[in-house]
């Protein structure tokens, strides 16, 4: 786990930033309750109150996600594009998956028709999120 170098100096809390950015991650990594990363800490001996583990949770959540956003590699020049099915309520939608070589999920969606200009559409909203360099150079469908 890397604490991000942008996070706070964190003036007037109890705890040193270290032990605030380990119990965030814990909290999204392994998908945790509160209670259970209260008790994860008290393992290591740090107290802290489910009440904080949440505050910080909140507080500093969106923070630990931008950052970890930011820092990942940029995708591979060879996607994968995954088409599914899925049966909803009686009606079929398609479920579209962009891959990278590394089969790192890059975007998913999820649409009612299934045609060339929804593909179309779902790979430029990809390249968009990932703010890439163009539509990769090779695609496998």
């Amino acid at each position: 786990m890397r604490i991000p170098f942008s996070l706070p100096r964190l003036k007037g809390y109890c705890f040193p930033r270290e032990i605030v950015a380990y119990t965030v991650w814990v909290y999204y990594r392994f998908a945790l309750s509160t209670a259970d990363v209260e008790d994860l800490l008290a393992e290591r001996g740090v107290t802290v109150r489910r009440k904080t583990v949440r505050k910080w949770v909140n507080r500093f959540g969106c923070h630990f996600a931008d950052c970890s956003k930011r820092d990942r590699p940029p995708a591979a020049d060879k996607w994968h594009l995954d088409e599914v099915v899925i049966p909803i309520n009686g009606c079929k939608y398609w479920l579209r998956r962009a891959l990278d070589a590394n089969e790192d999920v890059l975007d998913i969606l999820v649409q009612p028709q299934r045609n060339a200009t929804a593909a179309r559409r779902f790979l430029k909203a990809s390249d968009a999120k990932l703010e890439s360099k163009g539509i990769p150079l090779m695609l496998q469908l």
